[in-house]
C-alpha cells in the first residue's frame, strides 16, 4: 500500500541525515540540467511527481552490504559518482529502490550544484566546468513550445548576478538556507513605485512563495515501502521498477555490489578485462561476465555458487578480491587448455563446462607447464575425455540444476585432487545427480548421426580420432564435399530418384564428415575423396594406413556408391564410439 511521505523538505532533510540512502544495486545519476530544470518546473505546475519505492533496513542488515550517499555537487569530471557512506548509524535504515534520479536532481537543486564540461574545453583545463546552480526567473514568462510555466536555469552566480531587462534570477536553494519571509521582503527592491513595477513586484512575490510552498508546505511524497529483509526478494522488486523497457541482469546487480565492496580492485574493471582476455584465447570464446563471476564465487569457495545475493556480502567479496589473482589465472589456463583440445565459441557446447576445469587447476596451483610437459599427459587426456562425454550426453549435463551440480563437483576437487584429476570419482557423483556419463544403445546411435554443424560433432570427432595436434586450427570437414549433393547433379550421376533426399541427408552425417586442418580444408575444395587422397597422401601406403586411421575402408569413385561407403563407415563409427564413450 502505497503511503504519503510529506513534503520535498522533509526529504530533503532525510537525505541530509543520511536517513534516505542507495544501495549498492543503483547506477550512477544520469540526469542532465534540462531534465532537473523540468522537474521542478512540473512540481510548481503541480503535475504528479511520481511514487517512490523504499527498503527499510533492519539494523542486522545494516553492515552486510555498501551504501551509497545522494549526489549533491555534481562535477562530470571531479565527482560523478555516489559517494559510498561509512560509520553508518546503528539505527534502521531506508534505501531507495525506485527514485533515485528524481531525489538526487532535488538535492541538487536545492542543496548543491552542477558542473557540466564546456564544449571545447579541454578536459584538463578547471575552467572548462564552471560551478553552477539552480536559479528560477521571478519574472519568467511560459513557453508554449516546451510547455514550461517557469524559466529554471542551472547558472553560475555571475550570470545570475548579471540580471537584464525582464530578469530577477533566484537561486532556489536559498529557501532552505535564510528566512523565508525576510527573501520575500527583498524583493522590494524591484518597487520603483510605478504601476509597472508593482505588477513587476506582485509577479515575483507570486512566484516566490509558490516555489515556497510547493517546496515546504504541499504534501508532493508518496512511496511504497518494502519492509521485507529477503535481499534475493529485494533485488527481483528493483529489477521489475529499474526495467524501463530494457531487461535487467540479475548478475549485473549483484556485479554492482561486488564493486561497490571491493576495497582495492574496481571488480567491474577486472571482471570485463578477464572476459575480453579470455574470448581471444585460440579461435575465440564467447564466455560472459556472468561465468566469470559464477567462477569467482566457484574457486573462492563461497557458497553454493549460485547467484544468491547472501553469497555477495562483504566478507565473502573481501574473499574473492583477495583471491582475484589466482582465479584469473586459472581462467585463462583452463581456457587455454579447452583451446589446445580445439574449442572455441563454435564448439564449445556449454561454456560452464569450464568452471570445475578452472577448480582443478586453481585447486592444484597449476600453470603453463600443465599445457604440454609430458609428465601431465595422461592427466590432460582423463580430463579430456571426461570433459568430451559430459558435453556429448543430448540430456544437458550443464543445462538444469547446475548450482547444486558445480557445489557438488568442488567437493571432489577439492578432496580427490592432490594425486591427479579425479574423472572417475566425478562421474560417479554426476551420476548419483541424474547426470550419468554412461551412454545407453539408443546414445550411442544418436550419436553416430550427428550432423554438420551441431555443437557435439567437433567433439565426438575429436574423441573418436585423438590422434590430432587440436591446437592447429582442426575444422570439420565433408568426406564427400557437399556440393556434390544436389538434387540436380545426383541425378545427373544416375543416382536413383528415391535415394536423392535420403543422400542429400546422409552427406551431412558423422558419417562423411572428419576433421581436417584448416589449411589442408581450404585445398580440398570439391574434389572427389578418392582424387584428393591420392594427390594428397601419393604413397599408397601412406594414404591407406591414414584412411584406416580414419575409419574409412573404401572411397568409391563413383557417387552412385555412396550409400555403400555411408553404410560401411556408420558401422566402425558406431563400434568406436560404444568403447570411448563408456571406456
Amino acid at each position: 500500500m502505497y503511503q504519503a511521505g510529506g513534503t520535498i523538505a522533509s526529504l530533503m532533510d532525510q537525505v541530509k541525515k543520511h536517513d534516505l540512502i542507495l544501495p549498492a544495486i543503483q547506477r550512477e545519476f544520469v540526469w542532465k540540467p534540462d531534465q532537473i530544470c523540468n522537474l521542478f518546473d512540473s512540481l510548481l505546475q503541480g503535475y504528479p511527481f511520481g511514487t517512490f519505492l523504499f527498503w527499510r533496513i533492519q539494523p542486522e542488515n545494516r553492515g552486510k552490504y555498501q551504501f551509497y550517499d545522494f549526489v549533491t555537487d555534481y562535477h562530470q569530471r571531479d565527482n560523478p559518482h555516489c559517494p559510498p557512506l561509512k560509520d553508518l548509524p546503528e539505527r534502521e535504515l531506508v534505501a531507495v529502490l525506485d527514485g533515485q534520479q528524481r531525489i538526487t536532481a532535488l538535492n541538487i537543486g536545492l542543496h548543491g550544484s552542477y558542473s557540466q564540461k564546456i564544449h571545447g574545453k579541454w578536459w584538463s583545463s578547471s575552467d572548462a566546468f564552471p560551478l553552477k546552480r539552480l536559479y528560477i526567473n521571478l519574472l519568467g514568462q511560459p513557453e508554449e513550445e516546451t510547455g514550461s510555466n517557469y524559466q529554471f536555469e542551472f547558472l553560475t552566480d555571475k550570470q545570475a548576478g548579471a540580471r537584464g531587462d525582464g530578469a530577477y534570477w533566484f537561486r532556489i536553494g536559498r529557501i532552505l538556507e535564510e528566512d523565508r519571509d525576510e527573501l520575500v521582503d527583498e524583493l522590494d527592491e524591484l518597487n520603483d513605485g510605478s504601476e509597472d513595477s508593482k505588477a513587476t513586484l506582485k509577479a515575483a512575490r507570486n512566484n516566490l512563495r509558490h516555489l515556497i510552498t510547493t517546496i515546504f508546505d504541499k504534501d508532493k511524497i508518496a512511496y511504497y515501502e518494502e519492509k521485507e529483509q529477503d535481499l534475493e526478494r529485494v533485488l527481483n522488486i528493483f529489477i521489475r521498477m529499474n526495467s524501463g523497457g530494457t531487461i535487467l541482469s540479475y548478475s549485473d546487480l549483484l556485479l554492482s555490489i561486488a564493486v561497490a565492496q571491493w576495497d582495492n580492485l574496481d571488480a567491474r574493471e577486472e571482471i570485463h578485462a578477464l572476459v575480453d582476455e579470455m574470448n581471444e584465447t585460440g579461435d575465440g570464446f564467447s564466455y560472459s561476465k556472468d561465468l566469470v563471476l559464477k567462477a569467482g564465487l566457484m574457486l573462492s569457495d563461497i557458497g553454493s555458487v549460485g547467484f544468491k545475493v547472501e553469497n555477495f556480502n562483504k566478507a565473502n567479496m573481501a574473499i574473492l578480491e583477495e583471491n582475484w589473482s589466482d582465479i584469473r589465472t586459472a581462467l585463462l589456463l583452463a581456457t587455454e587448455l579447452l583451446a589446445t583440445f580445439g574449442f572455441n565459441s563454435q564448439n564449445l557446447r556449454a561454456d560452464s563446462a569450464i568452471l570445475p576445469i578452472a577448480y582443478y587447476l586453481y585447486t592444484r596451483k597449476l600453470d603453463d607447464g600443465y599445457l604440454s610437459r609430458s609428465e601431465y599427459a595422461k592427466d590432460r587426456e582423463a580430463l579430456r575425455q571426461w570433459l568430451i562425454k559430459s558435453l556429448l550426453k543430448a540430456s544437458g549435463i550443464w543445462g538444469s540444476g547446475l548450482d547444486t551440480l558445480l557445489t557438488s563437483l568442488r567437493r571432489v576437487l577439492k578432496e580427490e585432487s592432490e594425486k591427479g584429476f579425479p574423472a572417475e570419482t566425478l562421474s560417479s557423483v554426476m551420476a548419483s545427480r541424474g547426470k550419468s556419463l554412461h551412454f545407453v544403445d539408443e546414445e550411442t546411435e544418436e550419436l553416430a548421426e550427428l550432423e554438420y554443424g551441431g555443437k557435439r560433432t567437433f567433439a565426438l570427432l575429436s574423441l573418436l580420432f585423438p590422434g590430432f595436434d587440436f591446437s592447429r586450427h582442426f575444422h570439420v570437414d565433408h568426406i564427400y564435399p557437399k556440393g556434390l549433393f544436389t538434387a540436380s547433379k545426383l541425378r545427373k550421376a544416375g543416382v536413383p530418384e528415391d535415394r536423392i533426399e535420403i543422400f542429400k541427408a546422409w552427406s551431412n552425417r558423422l558419417p562423411n564428415l572428419q576433421l581436417l586442418e584448416g589449411t589442408i580444408n581450404n585445398e580440398k575444395r570439391q574434389k572427389m575423396p578418392s582424387e584428393w587422397y591420392a594427390a594428397f597422401w601419393p604413397d599408397p601406403e601412406a594414404r591407406l594406413r591414414h584412411l584406416q586411421s580414419q575409419g574409412i575402408d573404401e572411397l568409391p569413385e563413383d557417387i552412385v556408391r555412396f550409400d555403400d561407403f555411408y553404410e560401411q563407415r556408420r558401422s566402425l563409427l558406431m563400434s568406436r564410439i560404444q568403447q570411448v564413450v563408456n571406456d
